[in-house]
């Protein structure tokens, strides 16, 4: 069944080159195209589109689709052409032609954009819940170890006293700027696109702010014209946030493989997450954190695709847009699959805490020798120099009772404000709108049936 069907047949080859992966893609966004058919009838049965009497029924019968959906039995038949083809066929077949009236007023392309809307607003959530729960295990990491201390690096090469509670609460911090970015992305999607129809609206008078305060979104996309125009724009802008919270977990990966590795031997992974080597017994390759790096990176290349696919087209819908589904509504499964995963290994990390009792690490602690002279009142670059000509000559011996207190440092990580930060940002978020609207909308209570 075609929606747009005009009583003649396509050629076969023709049909399989233009639906291609959509039927598949279609899937993610099953309950959404339910959900936002249950608010777009209630809107017309308030201006005399569905009868009173038709829309509890319609309701209870979009109610047993949605849980279909829910169960993961939702399947779009080989002869339909999309979800928004599947959902109207189970209609009529339960129905008869009172569900070929849900489709006054709207087009697929605002039926499609408000299915990518409320997909893409509870995908996101779950990569925030994700985000959250990676930071509360990177959090607590930094307080467990926030007194064992490790080598920093420059330019791959020793160079001053860090340590865990530094390295983890770094990872941790950055998650608040990703989360914040996330959350643009978030209010950027929650702005509902219904009742642009075709992109120029509909001669039906039709209730946009209803449907809005229906699906819980904060505000309408208000200009027709541009919530198509946002198709692509969409993607462009969630796929950015995805990229940034990828680049923290691949540097994350990254280190992690390092300080594991024999010649570091900072970090001992959890041995479930190693495998072996077919011929060296002695292998524990960190497999699950390379996985991580390649997806991560993977991922962090979403917001060109995006980008390439929709930057040369004109206002108004083209069918390049279906193929940025291939690439964006399966990047979230792979995104949360990496934050669980990394969650995991950070839970269960090792550290070892006896690193800078190795003499090769003693130069680390030249600048403390250096700001210690200055404190006594030689002249730092005189300082300076004294201690480097004392490394030279081997003379040099580190005073390792390091004594930093200032904001952000070894001594002072100031995680319970990048804890009251995250916590802060979240907040902004405002689930619990989305939640109360979306409850309302699912219980047969709502209306009468």
């Amino acid at each position: 069944m075609k929606l747009w069907s005009k009583g003649f047949e396509i050629n076969k080859e023709i049909e399989r080159f233009t639906v291609g992966r959509d039927r598949e893609m279609d899937l993610y966004l099953a309950k959404y195209d339910v959900m936002g058919s249950m608010a777009h009838i209630t809107m017309l049965n308030s201006i005399g589109l569905i009868a009173d009497d038709e829309l509890p029924v319609l309701l209870k019968e979009l109610r047993k689709i949605y849980a279909i959906c829910e169960k993961g039995e939702f399947v779009i038949e080989d002869d339909i052409e999309d979800v928004h083809s599947q959902v109207e066929l189970m209609l009529t077949r339960a129905l008869g032609d009172m569900g070929k009236k849900i489709h006054s007023g709207r087009s697929r392309n605002d039926q499609v954009l408000v299915d990518l809307k409320l997909f893409t607003r509870a995908a996101l959530r779950e990569v925030v819940e994700g985000t959250k729960t990676l930071f509360d295990e990177l959090i607590a990491k930094s307080e467990q170890y926030k007194n064992v201390l490790m080598p920093g690096y420059t330019h791959l090469q020793i160079a001053m006293p860090s340590s865990f509670g530094l390295w983890f609460g770094a990872y941790a911090e950055s998650l608040t700027d990703d989360m914040l970015y996330l959350q643009s992305a978030y209010k950027m999607t929650n702005r509902n696109p219904l009742g642009s129809a075709a992109g120029y609206g509909s001669s039906f008078p039709l209730n946009r702010q209803m449907t809005t305060d229906l699906l819980g979104f904060d505000t309408m996309n208000y200009n027709v014209v541009y919530a198509q125009m946002g198709r692509g724009k969409l993607e462009r802008n969630v796929a950015f946030s995805i990229a940034g919270l990828a680049g923290t977990l691949a540097k994350l990966a990254f280190d992690a493989c390092m300080f594991n590795s024999q010649n570091f031997q900072f970090v001992k992974l959890p041995k479930e997450c190693t495998t072996g080597s077919s011929i060296m017994p002695h292998k524990k390759n960190p497999d699950v954190f390379e996985l991580i790096r390649a997806k991560s990176n993977k991922l962090q290349s979403l917001p060109t695709q995006v980008t390439l696919i929709q930057n040369n087209l004109p206002c108004g819908y083209f069918r390049d847009l279906q193929i940025i589904k291939e690439v964006f509504l399966p990047a979230f499964d792979e995104l949360k699959d990496c934050l669980n995963m990394t969650a995991y290994i950070i839970n269960k990390i090792e550290v070892r805490e006896d690193i800078l009792d190795n003499p090769m690490y003693d130069p680390i602690f030249s600048v403390e020798e250096v700001n210690r002279l200055a404190v006594e009142g030689m002249p730092f670059r005189d300082a300076y120099k004294k201690v480097g000509l004392d490394i030279e000559a081997g003379k040099f011996t580190p005073n390792k009772n390091i004594h930093h207190t200032h904001e952000g440092s070894i001594g002072n990580l100031c995680n319970d404000r990048i804890q009251a930060l995250m916590q802060s940002i979240l907040d902004g978020f405002h689930f619990e709108k989305v939640d109360e609207a979306e409850k309302k909308l699912l219980s047969p209570s709502s209306v009468t049936e």
